[in-house]
């Protein structure tokens, strides 16, 4: 993309915009429900997760989900998943020394879960489940504010753009003050995130209060600020002993980013360095507080009509939070087929569910040969899960049959194809198909030549737009149905 067109404001431009208004202070809005309220006209509200659901999410927390900038280094991991809703989100997975204390965790996480408020990305929900403890937030997919300064590659952000993230930052620190949770947690530029709009959203995460990091104070966090200035006048990481260094020697050219290439106020930049100067001082007491952030960044303010996805130079994403379902085209196949390659072929999931109930786990015969010890001490407990599994999924309780299920999966001593086959079931009226083909995948696992497993790939396959891949699963499925009646297992 080519950089944005716009104005930008120099020293040989000494008329400068007085006849534009800076925005108003952004009040915090009462919630409103009417009829024709959509769940994306309301800020998601503060619940907990199931670990399940959150495995689910992430694909069992893979590799490939994970968004961290120190990727799989980093001591607590965020991870990037999708819901069964098909909502985004951000969770943060913390180690399991992080958080000993159960109860204080989500003491914690419930204070964070109340606020709520547009230049955050929001917390909306937690996990404690034995020593996993796990946050889960507002999902912002445009990246941080460190990439695009730091590393961008089609443009840098243009200036107004700078003035509108140092504003939008100082305005979530001064309603957390008023919210009496003035401590953020390293506050840096990786900690500012940017939504489907280009708005820039401070994290949540750093609301989180750290054990381990008691020198933390309403000050220090305005210091902290005062490095996130000097990124982004510098456009790079800069000591603060240095840039002070540069400021008293009236050096502002040198500290101001060469790849803005001049186009810049240079009336509004003196003012943003002589702030992060204040917010640097060696002693506390001398540094300004979010109110002051505030009220000295709102003047500069001079382009509130410009989108910020077009001074970021990105593409708006409409509604990136929920991704649309493609309707589903029911499958042809080449061959005759049964019944639950029918039900298969017309994508019928209530058909499928039936059909799995009557069939029960008379497939599941030879796949497991334990020791006598290993059905005494481990099958219990195993064998109670997937009861429970069995009688949610009979009543139709399927993210409950999922739970059960997962219980019997994860801990690993017998395999069952139907277990994965149901649950790969559930994952499709949880309308989770990325989830439902991988159960139908680890079926064929466990029993290579299984037609069902096969059947279920097919429909999880259509359910994701594939429908070629899905016709030639389907037509495998039918031909290993054929293969068995001529004589096979």
């Amino acid at each position: 993309m080519g950089c944005c067109e716009s104005i930008f404001l120099t020293e040989t431009h000494p008329e400068k915009v007085q006849t534009q208004q800076p925005p108003p202070p952004y009040v915090e809005p009462q919630p409103s429900i009417g009829p024709n309220t959509t769940p994306g006209d309301m800020v998601s509200s503060f619940s907990e997760f199931s670990l399940s659901d959150l495995k689910a999410a992430t694909d069992n927390f893979s590799s490939n989900f994970i968004v961290s900038e120190s990727g799989e280094k980093a001591p607590n991991i965020v991870y990037k998943g999708r819901l069964q809703n098909r909502k985004w989100i951000a969770v943060k997975k913390f180690t399991k020394v992080a958080w000993p204390d159960a109860k204080q965790f989500v003491e914690e996480a419930s204070g964070v879960g109340k606020l709520r408020h547009p230049r955050f990305a929001n917390l909306i929900g937690y996990c404690c489940d034995g020593d996993e403890r796990l946050l889960v937030a507002e999902f912002m997919p445009n990246d941080t504010l460190a990439k695009h300064l730091f590393h961008w590659e089609n443009q840098t952000i243009e200036w107004a753009m700078r003035l509108r993230v140092a504003y939008y930052i100082a305005e979530a620190l001064e309603y957390c003050t008023t919210k009496g949770r003035a401590l953020y947690h390293d506050l840096n530029a990786y900690r500012v995130l940017f939504d489907e709009g280009g708005d820039p959203r401070l994290s949540c995460f750093g609301l989180m209060k750290n054990s381990r990091d008691g020198r933390v104070t309403p000050e220090s966090v305005i210091y902290s600020f005062g490095t996130v200035l000097l990124d982004l006048l510098s456009g790079k990481h800069i000591p603060p002993s240095h840039a002070l260094d540069l400021i008293r020697g009236k050096n502002i050219i040198l500290l101001m980013d060469s790849h803005l290439e001049g186009k810049f106020s240079t009336e509004d930049a003196t003012v943003v360095v002589n702030l992060a100067s204040q917010c640097l001082q060696y002693e506390p007491r001398d540094r300004p507080n979010t109110e002051d952030l505030v009220s000295t960044l709102t003047p500069l303010q001079t382009k509130p009509e410009v989108p910020s996805y077009v001074m970021l130079g990105i593409e708006k994403q409409e509604d990136a939070a929920i991704a649309p379902i493609a309707p589903i085209t029911p499958i042809t196949p080449q061959r005759p087929l049964s019944s639950m390659g029918e039900a298969c072929s017309r994508i019928d999931l209530t058909a499928i569910h039936q059909i799995l109930i009557m069939t029960h786990y008379r497939d599941d015969e030879g796949t497991n040969e334990l020791s006598f010890q290993e059905w005494t001490q481990q099958m219990r407990d195993m064998l109670e899960a997937r009861k429970r599994g069995d009688s949610a999924f009979r009543d139709k309780n399927f993210k409950a049959a999922i739970d059960c299920y997962s219980q019997f999966i994860d801990v690993g001593t017998m395999v069952s194809p139907t277990v994965f086959a149901r649950r790969s079931l559930c994952y499709l009226l949880c309308d989770q198909p990325d989830a439902a083909l991988r159960d139908a995948m680890q079926a064929q696992c466990v029993y290579p030549d299984w037609p069902t497993a096969f059947y279920m790939q097919s429909v999880a396959l259509a359910k994701l737009d594939m429908q070629k891949d899905a016709i030639d699963m389907l037509n495998e499925a039918a031909a290993l149905e054929e293969k068995r009646q001529r004589g096979g297992r």
